[in-house]
């Protein structure tokens, strides 16, 4: 029978890919009417990108992404904290890709639909409800005008419908909406100037006021005119009230480039890059708690439904493509049943809830402030400030919780065996 997808982003599509790899059938169904190629700029790490390569999409994605050479974290006053090589200048044998959202979603939503077919993605199908048979589900769905949008028999439901999941609705009917944790991210794309080695991932600041820039074209970047994604936060004061999220909210300078005037570096002018945005959106930052339990039946979560995390350490799209990739393995071995949706549970739940949870503390990013606290007015060099262990030690923990250690992911086996490939 085939297996059901609620929702058609990243982590649907990839799990749509994967299933149709090992010769299952699967059909996804999305909310919205129409698919577009929205958002801004996000990373891939090399444990994710090994996993879209096994699906045969390197060539889509280094003809628009960027192979990110190396991440560098600066003070407020730019000076160097840390840096240290990224994806195949780290010794992996996979790359780290910077891309555009909306670039990365299309290019999984073409080869969906070459591969399984226009006819088995659904738009305009929003899930309310399901139930168990005695072998499968059978799931409904309205449309945009709240009428019934038919009901579909399938042997498992894969809820991989985001943050405001459906899904997730039902079984937590109690959860209410996601957490805010007083941060705004406000997210733009410009076209800008070359900097540091031109493909340099920088952040600089610290835990309430931080910059994060990098190039996402790879044509654009060639050309020596790099489209540059950034990102402009601000941690607001406990008592601060804030609209409530909305990622297709258009941001407005005024309302945060007044905390970055003075961001000119030497390298890097950072107010120029915020006031030459194509275009800014406002994405306050938002989690879950995490779950003790995704999986009811033949029903699972996947991705941001699963464990909505904040976006550090480039992890959110990276952990939904791993998720996809473990349950199809899983199914690969025991079958569209109840025990491969445990047995894909067992291994990714534990993982990802260290991960939410170590964002919450802001993951790598941790180095920054500790060098706020401690030299809040500057230093000359950063070993005045942290020491080279401890800068050490925080990046490799990250790398540890997150799964993309050099050594160990070199040495792993594809997490989709060979022999388990139909498709």
């Amino acid at each position: 029978m085939t297996v059901l997808v609620a929702g058609g982003g990243i982590g649907g599509l990839t799990v749509a890919l994967s299933l149709h790899q090992i010769g299952v059938p699967v059909r996804v169904f999305e909310s919205v009417t129409e698919l577009k190629a929205v958002g801004v700029g996000i990373n891939v790490l090399p444990h994710a990108c090994r996993e879209l390569i096994d699906l045969g999409l390197l060539d889509r994605l280094e003809e628009t992404g960027i192979r990110t050479k190396e991440l560098a974290y600066f003070s407020k006053h730019g000076k160097p904290i840390w840096s240290e090589p990224r994806g195949i200048e780290a010794g992996y044998r996979w790359p780290q890709i910077s891309i555009h959202r909306g670039t990365l979603h299309q290019l999984l939503l073409d080869a969906a639909r070459e591969r399984i077919g226009s006819d088995n993605i659904l738009t305009g199908h929003h899930l309310t409800d399901w139930t168990e048979t005695a072998d499968g589900v059978t799931a409904r769905f309205t449309g945009r005008d709240g009428k019934s949008a038919g009901e579909y028999q399938g042997a498992l439901l894969i809820g991989a419908d985001g943050i405001h999941s459906a899904m997730r609705g039902k079984l937590y009917p109690q959860e209410g909406p996601p957490i805010w944790n007083g941060r705004i991210l406000w997210r733009g794309v410009t076209d800008g100037a070359p900097f540091l080695s031109g493909r340099t991932m920088i952040m600089a600041g610290h835990e309430t006021l931080k910059f994060v820039c990098y190039p996402i074209d790879n044509a654009a970047t060639e050309r020596g005119k790099p489209v540059i994604n950034w990102i402009a936060e601000r941690h607001l004061p406990p008592d601060y009230q804030w609209r409530r999220e909305d990622y297709n909210r258009q941001g407005k300078l005024e309302e945060f480039l007044p905390w970055f005037t003075d961001w000119r570096f030497d390298w890097l002018d950072v107010p120029g890059l915020i006031r030459n945005a194509r275009y800014c959106f406002e994405y306050p930052l938002v989690d879950r708690d995490p779950l003790d339990r995704w999986t009811f039946g033949r029903v699972t979560l996947l991705g941001d439904a699963a464990h909505p995390m904040y976006p550090i350490g480039s992890n959110g799209a990276s952990q939904a493509i791993l998720d996809a990739r473990v349950l199809t393995r899983e199914i690969a071995a025991k079958g569209e049943t109840q025990a491969a949706l445990e047995a894909y549970e067992a291994e990714r739940r534990p993982a990802t809830t260290q991960l939410v949870l170590l964002n919450r503390g802001n993951g790598p990013e941790q180095v920054m402030q500790l060098v706020e606290e401690r030299a809040p007015n500057g230093y000359n060099v950063v070993t005045e400030v942290l020491s080279q262990q401890e800068l050490e030690g925080i990046a490799a923990n990250y790398k540890r919780v997150a799964g993309f250690q050099v050594d160990a992911l070199n040495a792993k086996p594809p997490i989709v065996p060979a022999e388990a490939r139909v498709g």
